[in-house]
C-alpha cells in the first residue's frame, strides 16, 4: 500500500485556496473514491485520468484508490484537479517520486489521450501557491506566460501527462517561461474628435479627475457613446499591483488578454440585453465575475441604459457604494472586487427625435421612460450632462482640446487629491466617505450653504449633498485651488442638477 501527497489549488471567487491531495493506493476491492466535497465534474475526473494514464503508456493500478482533498469543508469544483490527482495516484503506485511531488503544485485538465488542457484561474492559483510557501508549479503550456506573472515561483509548462511523469523521473524537460513581450504603447481615441459639446466635455473631464459617476443625456447622434469611450485616455495608468489584480479577475472569467499586465484602465460596455449574472457576476454552477468586476479600477459604460431592466440597474447600487460584489452561496460568500466608475448614456425620451421640440411622446410615456433609472440609483450619479444636437461640422472652432492637454489637467488634479487624502488611504475625491469628507474638509458654513438650502427644500438628499461636495473638491483641484469656495459648490450643483435639466 502506497501513500502519496501533492498539491493543487481551488478557486473561491477570485482567490485561490491551496488544496492538499492525498492518494492511498492499494488494499481492498479495486475502485476509486474521491472524498472532500468534490462536485460532479471532479468526480468525473476518475474516468478522464484513468484513460489519460493508460493512453500515456502507463498502467492504471488495479487496486483500491482513495483520494482525499483537504480542506475537506471547502467545495471543490471543475476539472482543474485532473493532473494533480493522476500524478498522485502514480506516486502512490511508485511510478512517480513521492518526495519530489510533495512540494509541487499541479494544475490542469486531462484529455482522454493524456494531453494537458488549460483551465480558468491559473493566475490566482499561482498567487495562492506562492502565499502558501509553495514555490514550484506545473501548469498547462498555454498558461505558462500567465503563471509567470507571479514572481518568486518556478513555473513549468506541460503538454502531456507522460511529459510530467518523465519530468518527475528526470527523463524529460518541461517548458519554462520566456521573456515577457514588450508592452505596446497605449493608443487612445482622440478627445478632439468630439465636435462641440463643451459642457459635456467639461463634465467628462471632471468625472475623470475625481472618479465620479456620470450620466450623459441627449438625442441619438450627439456623440454620447463617442465621448464616453474617450474617458480611458484621460485616466491614469494602473500600477503593477492594480494591473495584477485586474489580470486575476480576467483569468477567473476566462478573458485574459494577450497583454495581461496592461496598464490601461479597463473599459467594459455590456449590451443592454445582459443578464444580472453577466453584469454583476454569479452563475448557477460555476460563478464568474461580471462586467462590474472586469471594469475594476476602470470604467463601466452602459449605453442606452434605459433599455436595461430596472432590477438589473438597481443591482449596481451596492457595488457602487461598497466597491465589491458579494455572492452568497450555501458554502459561503464569494467576493469580487468592483471599484469602477459608472458612465450612463440615455436618450431623453422613447421616440428619440434629433430635436427635442419634435418629440411625439406623451408626458406619461416620458415619465415612465425616465423612471427606468430609479431615484436611489440616480442619487449615486455625481454628474449629469446634456448633449445638444450638432448643427455644424466644418467649423474649426468647434474642435476642442486634445486628449493630451485634458489628460495633463486630470492627472494634476488626481495628484492633488491623492496627496490630500494619502494619510487615510484614499486616492480620489469620489472614494472619501461622506462623514469623513465633512469632518476633514473644514469648509465654512457660507461655502456649503447652497447644499443645505437644497436639502431643506427636499431637492437633495444627504448622500447627494456629499456627492456634490466631492465634485466641488474635484473642481477645486482642477483649478489649482486649495479648497472649494461658494462658486465651486454652485458649479458642482450645476453639474448635478441643472446640467441635466
Amino acid at each position: 500500500m502506497g501513500l502519496a501527497r501533492g498539491w493543487s489549488v481551488a478557486l473561491h471567487g477570485v482567490e485561490g485556496v491551496p488544496v492538499e491531495i492525498e492518494a492511498q493506493v492499494g488494499g481492498g476491492i479495486p475502485g476509486v473514491q474521491i472524498v472532500g466535497l468534490a462536485d460532479t465534474a471532479l468526480q468525473e475526473s476518475v474516468h478522464r485520468m484513468k484513460s489519460a494514464v493508460v493512453n500515456s503508456g502507463r498502467e492504471w493500478p488495479a487496486v483500491r484508490i482513495l483520494l482525499a482533498l483537504s480542506p475537506a469543508t471547502l467545495r471543490k469544483s471543475g476539472s482543474r484537479f485532473d493532473l494533480a490527482l493522476a500524478v498522485c495516484v502514480l506516486a502512490g503506485a511508485g511510478v512517480v517520486d513521492a518526495g519530489r511531488l510533495a512540494d509541487t503544485v499541479l494544475i490542469g485538465e486531462l484529455a482522454l489521450d493524456g494531453r494537458v488542457r488549460p483551465v480558468r484561474g491559473v493566475l490566482p492559483s499561482v498567487l495562492a501557491a506562492r502565499d502558501a510557501g509553495l514555490r514550484r508549479v506545473v501548469v498547462p503550456v498555454a498558461a505558462v506566460a500567465e503563471a509567470a506573472l507571479v514572481e518568486e515561483v518556478e513555473v513549468f509548462g506541460a503538454s502531456t501527462l507522460d511529459q510530467v511523469v518523465g519530468w518527475f523521473a528526470g527523463e524529460a524537460l518541461l517548458e519554462r517561461p520566456g521573456e515577457p513581450p514588450p508592452t505596446a504603447d497605449s493608443d487612445f481615441p482622440e478627445l478632439a474628435e468630439v465636435v462641440g459639446q463643451v459642457d459635456a466635455r467639461r463634465a467628462l473631464e471632471v468625472a475623470a479627475a475625481g472618479g465620479h459617476h456620470l450620466l450623459l443625456v441627449g438625442p441619438p447622434g450627439t456623440g454620447k457613446t463617442m465621448l464616453a469611450h474617450r474617458i480611458v485616455g484621460l485616466l491614469p495608468e494602473l500600477d503593477r499591483e492594480e494591473a495584477l489584480q485586474l489580470a486575476t479577475i480576467r483569468s477567473v472569467a476566462g478573458e485574459l488578454p494577450a497583454d495581461p499586465l496592461s496598464r490601461v484602465a479597463p473599459f467594459e460596455a455590456p449590451h443592454h440585453s445582459s443578464s444580472m449574472a453577466a453584469l454583476i457576476g454569479g452563475g448557477s454552477s460555476l460563478p464568474r465575475p461580471g462586467a462590474v468586476s472586469l471594469a475594476h479600477r476602470g470604467v463601466l459604460f452602459l449605453d442606452e441604459c434605459t433599455e436595461f431592466p430596472r432590477h438589473v440597474l438597481d443591482a449596481l447600487r451596492t457595488p457602487l457604494e461598497e466597491g465589491e460584489v458579494r455572492l452568497a452561496r450555501a458554502e459561503g460568500a464569494m467576493r469580487y472586487p468592483a471599484q469602477f466608475q459608472l458612465i450612463l448614456a440615455a436618450n431623453p425620451c422613447p421616440c428619440a427625435q434629433p430635436r427635442e421640440d419634435a418629440c411625439r411622446c406623451a408626458s406619461v410615456d416620458r415619465r415612465r421612460y425616465a423612471a427606468r433609472l430609479s431615484g436611489p440609483l440616480m442619487d449615486r450619479v455625481d454628474i449629469r450632462a446634456r448633449m445638444a444636437p450638432i448643427t455644424e461640422l466644418g467649423d474649426p472652432t468647434l474642435r476642442g482640446e486634445d486628449t493630451a492637454r485634458v489628460r495633463a489637467r486630470v492627472l494634476a488634479a488626481r495628484e492633488a487629491a491623492a496627496a490630500r487624502w494619502a494619510a487615510h488611504g484614499w486616492r480620489t475625491n469620489a472614494e472619501v466617505p461622506g462623514p469623513e469628507l465633512r469632518r476633514l474638509s473644514g469648509l465654512a458654513r457660507s461655502v456649503v450653504r447652497p447644499l443645505e438650502q437644497r436639502m431643506r427644500a427636499g431637492d437633495l438628499s444627504a448622500r447627494g449633498a456629499d456627492r456634490a461636495l466631492r465634485v466641488a473638491w474635484t473642481l477645486s483641484d482642477l483649478s489649482g485651488a486649495t479648497s472649494p469656495d461658494r462658486d465651486t459648490v454652485d458649479s458642482a450643483l450645476y453639474f448635478r442638477e441643472r446640467g441635466a435639466a
